[in-house]
């Protein structure tokens, strides 16, 4: 499995958010410390915001910060935000034979296995 530069730039300035917690601070900012353009940053954080898991102040001291603890923020609900849903190709619903396919067994194991780790992690342990 492999993720876009949109799950790990999401992930890398949710964790820039998150050190700073529960401060704020602005695209230029986390632009800089982590070394992501800008614009391809507010696209990001735009639809973190839309998804409820960071604010935005507007202004000239304006900025972003989570908008819960890091504690309570998981790398899977970044990563699905920025990726979409993390599942199996054999879930069923792309294949018809997924249900007698004996190696749909092996792949809906490591979706699953995936999620699990991904869910587990919180923000504050990468901080």
């Amino acid at each position: 499995m492999q993720f876009s530069t949109k799950a790990e730039y999401g992930l890398r300035a949710m964790v820039a958010l998150a050190r700073a917690y529960p401060q704020q601070k602005n695209i230029t900012e986390i632009s800089e410390e982590e070394n992501i353009s800008a614009k391809y940053l507010e696209t990001l954080i735009g639809k973190l915001r839309k998804n409820n898991l960071v604010k935005s102040q507007k202004g000239k001291s304006g900025g972003y910060t989570l908008i819960k603890n890091p504690k309570f923020i998981s790398a899977g609900e970044i990563i699905e935000i920025m990726e979409g849903p993390i599942i199996s190709k054999c879930d069923g619903s792309n294949c018809m034979k997924a249900k007698i396919c004996a190696s749909s067994l092996v792949w809906n194991k490591l979706a699953f296995q995936i999620k699990k780790t991904l869910f587990a992690i919180k923000l504050n342990e990468l901080i």
